[in-house]
């Protein structure tokens, strides 16, 4: 059995080799840093008594403000080993709203990098991870032995903010117990997971990336870590550091395999295993990635910031899950789907029950009653469905869906339907206003190079696989889809885009 503290700070399992290598870091992608699992455990303890040496007092917020790196992963374990509340801010945030976060949690020291170090509102103070002066973070280090706070239960360990595509973003306090639950749920009672060598390219501002660098600490496993995700540094790195276990965004896998020739040029035998989830994906994908990766095992996972990245796993009989199922209930998961009329159903809303379970929004009483019910379920906003054997799937978010002409659409169902297209890799559909139908599908399509598809023949065969109301009455072909801060499409944006499409069609 996983051995460690009570503290989710302090993930080092003590019955291991401490200098087995836990971070290699590529921040400087010619020179990659290296740090063991007892490095790691040492700086986390100097971070955590340099913070308390500053007058910092349990419970107190602490930001991070950077791109990936070691220092971000020492900062929020030692934070959080101190008794501090670890608050990772999307850097990728307009200034407005990063200096609203940093209210809205109250924190009381910043670290940041260079780049991001203007960022930081004067009169806080700061850590700089790149200076080596007074404010740097060699300054703040306070090397020595360290025993890691015995939270309370459901003591909050970290804030995590939302993306706050639809308005403000929205803290979420996560507990050290509830989120201790997770870690063990991911790795005991599974095969050693010590060879393992991970890489994350996914935000640490995200549950995604914080997740899996948990995972690596508590398994005693190895990652390579990305500054951010690009798509042909990721394949690089996966034939250069022999990484065997890929987790990852589904668009992150879209744009790695629109990468033929660095795939062709690289080892991948590495790979044993892919995991993506945090968005929606379709056959296509997961068959492609199939293909890139031969030898290694694709599989679609289920999480939120809210109620945890544990939720749904493999049948306890050991039934083979289907590749777009997220699988059954993982033991201590409560899962209920609730239909419109309120009653239980075989497809509606996804609401859950987990111990990692959220106490509530930040600072928001009337939001968290409107997504935590009175005996603890968290109401999800994701719309599922349970087939015959128990398992879940994905249908959408109930935020995205719209009304045509009376019926109701998911986009991630119609983009399904245009992926499965030979010539299409990828699709996203947005609503847009429409007197009579209410509204109406846009859809942005990414085609294959070399295609000569046109909009008629997308409109065509969408008119012949689905319900004529699904089908897209407006087709636009992008090289590529923006993405949001978190590698999932930016669906804001492209019905920005949609909507300034129909004003210049409209235009006299």
């Amino acid at each position: 059995m996983t051995r460690f503290s009570d503290n989710l700070g302090d993930l080092l399992d003590r019955s291991r080799p401490a200098e087995s290598t836990a971070v290699i870091d590529c921040l400087d992608w010619e020179h990659p840093r290296e740090y063991s699992h007892g490095e790691i455990h040492q700086l986390a303890n100097a971070c955590a008594r340099g913070l308390l040496a500053r007058g910092l007092r349990r419970g107190d917020a602490v930001a991070i403000l950077a791109a990936n790196r070691a220092e971000f992963l020492i900062a929020y374990f030692g934070t959080m080993r101190a008794g501090l509340v670890s608050v990772p801010v999307n850097h990728k945030f307009p200034r407005d709203t990063i200096d609203f976060v940093l209210r809205d949690s109250s924190v009381k020291l910043v670290f940041c990098d260079g780049e991001r170090r203007a960022l930081v509102p004067s009169g806080l103070p700061l850590v700089d991870f790149d200076s080596k002066g007074e404010e740097g973070f060699e300054a703040l280090l306070s090397p020595g032995d360290f025993t890691a706070i015995h939270p309370e239960p459901r003591e909050t360990a970290m804030v995590l903010y939302t993306s706050g595509s639809t308005g403000r973003p929205k803290g979420v306090p996560l507990s050290h117990d509830g989120h201790l639950w997770t870690v063990r749920s991911r790795v005991e009672g599974r095969q050693d997971m010590s060879r393992e060598r991970f890489i994350v390219a996914a935000p640490l501002f995200h549950m995604n990336g914080l997740g899996t660098s948990k995972m690596v600490l508590a398994a005693h496993a190895a990652m390579v870590l990305l500054p951010q995700f690009d798509a042909k540094r990721y394949i690089e790195a996966i034939g250069r550091f022999r990484v065997s276990f890929l987790t990852s965004v589904p668009t992150m896998l879209a744009l790695i395999l629109r990468e033929p020739e660095t795939l062709a040029r690289t080892d991948l035998s590495s790979v044993r295993a892919v995991r993506m989830g945090s968005a929606p994906t379709t056959q296509q994908l997961i068959d492609a990635v199939k293909k890139a990766f031969p030898g290694a095992a694709v599989s679609y996972i289920y999480g939120t910031t809210e109620a945890g990245p544990v939720m749904f796993g493999p049948h306890p009989d050991g039934r083979s899950k289907p590749d777009l199922a997220l699988g059954w209930p993982r033991p201590q998961v409560e899962v209920r789907v609730v239909g419109s009329d309120g009653r239980e159903a075989d497809e509606g809303m996804l609401w859950i029950r987990t111990p990692a379970n959220m106490t509530g929004y930040l600072n928001l009483p009337e939001k968290t009653r409107e997504v935590l019910t009175s005996d603890g379920w968290y109401i999800s906003g994701d719309i599922v469905r349970r087939d015959e054997t128990g398992a879940y799937y994905f249908v959408g978010r109930a935020d995205d869906m719209f009304v045509c002409g009376g019926e109701n659409i998911y986009p991630g169902e119609v983009e399904a339907l245009l992926e499965r297209h030979a010539d299409i890799i990828q699709a996203c559909v947005v609503p847009i206003p429409d007197e009579i139908k209410h509204e109406k599908p846009f859809a942005f399509i990414v085609a294959r190079p070399q295609s000569r598809l046109t909009e008629d023949e997308v409109k065509r065969y969408a008119l012949a696989h689905a319900p004529p109301y699904q089908h897209p009455r407006h087709v636009v072909f992008m090289p590529e889809l923006p993405l949001a801060s978190t590698g999932k499409v930016d669906r804001v944006a492209l019905r920005r885009l949609a909507l300034e499409h129909l004003q210049v069609e409209t235009r006299p």
